[in-house]
């Protein structure tokens, strides 16, 4: 940068040399400096809730992790009906040659459908368990397919490289992350200039939603987690039986 600076100045005449310096370093900062956000922090609490893990984050108690065990339960009939998963990835418009990661992938219920979609680039299927990517791994030979692939992800980092996705996708994960301020400046900064974040919850706001209320999240809750990232929220979709679909842009 100091270099492009010293050319850029270098051509402007003396009284103009501290305006030009001025304007040089915005338009050059513009693409060199990340946006910082400021970690909100975490706060213990040993009188948890039965489905959670008793740390806080800006208000919400973090629920437990689905284990491997109920990979099962992930792949159930009923979650066609349910979640709508075709309807979800047809929502995602996505370009054939984008590259997607699908965090808390699981056994790659979503994976292999955005997969599909995009047929020139691939998927990214990020999970902490190696036994979920183990899974994804076995489908991926039965079924020949090539452009998924797996990431053995952290509790604080998604792992993967700066500006080297397009898109990301959260289904019902979110709320379980036990280091959410890491793993979404993790994902922010994988993220290339104008990616999207897909963030699929489960209603807070609708009491007849069937699920425990740790494993539900509102609205309101997600747009303050998001936005200390200087994240926009784009749109929120609301088609899903019992989901938002809200979408966040870098």
């Amino acid at each position: 940068m100091a270099q492009a600076l010293r050319s850029i100045v270098g051509r402007a005449s003396a009284p103009h040399k501290f305006a030009a310096l001025l304007v040089a370093f915005l338009t050059l900062s513009a693409s060199s400096f990340a946006f910082a956000a400021e970690n909100p922090g975490y706060i213990e609490d040993p009188s948890r809730q039965t489905t959670g893990i008793g740390k806080f984050y800006m208000g919400r108690e973090i629920s437990f992790v689905m284990g491997h065990q109920a990979a099962g339960w992930l792949n159930r009939p009923g979650r066609i009906q349910e979640e709508m998963p075709d309807e979800v990835v047809a929502n995602m418009t996505l370009r054939p040659d984008e590259v997607v990661a699908d965090i808390g992938a699981g056994s790659g219920y979503f994976s292999f459908r955005i997969a599909k979609l995009v047929p020139q680039g691939k998927v990214m299927a990020v999970d902490i368990q190696p036994e979920m990517l183990d899974i994804i791994e076995a489908r991926k030979a039965e079924d020949g397919v090539s452009n998924i692939e797996g990431v053995k992800g952290e509790i604080d980092d998604p792992n993967l490289p700066a500006e080297s996705i397009d898109a990301a996708i959260m289904v019902d994960a979110y709320h379980e992350f036990s280091h959410p301020y890491e793993m979404i400046d993790g994902i922010y900064k994988a993220l290339r200039p104008g990616g999207r974040i897909f963030l699929l919850e489960y209603r807070g706001e609708d009491r007849s939603v069937p699920i425990r209320p740790l494993h539900k999240m509102t609205q309101e809750q997600v747009k303050k987690e998001m936005a200390i990232f200087g994240l926009t929220h784009t749109e929120t979709l609301d088609f899903l039986p019992w989901q938002h679909m809200m979408v966040f842009t870098k």
